[in-house]
């Protein structure tokens, strides 16, 4: 019997590269099948809000920006919640730190399933809102795949590319949902 396995996108795609962890959930969506199948989940900024959702799977793997102390834009981090590498701060923007909290209190409860991230460093824009990425972004593409394929398969699953649609193209839509 296959697990039940959660890949949750999180982010505000208002504020460009703070939305990669939705751009990249809507990008798999569109481009790969997954053997066997996994749920895809636009979970936004909802925070609190994503805890019954999380709870009701055996495995998550997270998709969203992280902060992290000295690194580069579009640096890629990929990590066991219970792991997280010392230099990521998580005092990036409010959804991030909303995130944390959400994960510390569903671990708290006792409910927090196994929980992978893969997190990308944001280029942070302030106050203008923008559906575009950085180009740090777009060039971490690969390395972001790479990070959730091994995650995946590490897990039992395999992606398979179905499609094509440029991450920047999935960016300028991903307000119209998927």
């Amino acid at each position: 019997m296959s697990q039940k396995i959660l890949i949750l996108g999180i982010g505000n795609i208002l504020f460009g590269d703070e939305g990669i962890g939705v751009h990249l959930a809507h990008y798999l969506k569109k481009n790969f099948s997954f053997f066997p199948s996994v749920d895809i989940v636009d979970g936004g900024t909802m925070a609190q809000q994503l805890i019954p959702l999380i709870t009701s799977y055996e495995k998550v793997l997270i998709l969203d920006c992280v902060s992290a102390k000295g690194v580069e834009i579009g640096s890629v981090y990929a990590f066991d919640f219970k792991d997280a590498p010392k230099e990521i701060t998580w005092a990036g923007s409010a959804h991030e730190v909303e995130m944390l909290h959400t994960l510390r209190l569903t671990e708290f409860l006792g409910d927090l399933p196994k929980t992978f991230i893969v997190g990308l460093v944001p280029f942070v824009i302030g106050s203008e809102t923008t559906f575009k990425l950085s180009s740090e972004m777009l060039n971490a593409l690969e390395t972001a795949l790479k990070a959730i394929e091994t995650q995946l398969n590490a897990w039992g699953v395999e992606m398979q590319r179905t499609g094509n649609i440029a991450l920047d193209c999935i960016a300028e839509l991903s307000y119209k949902g998927f």
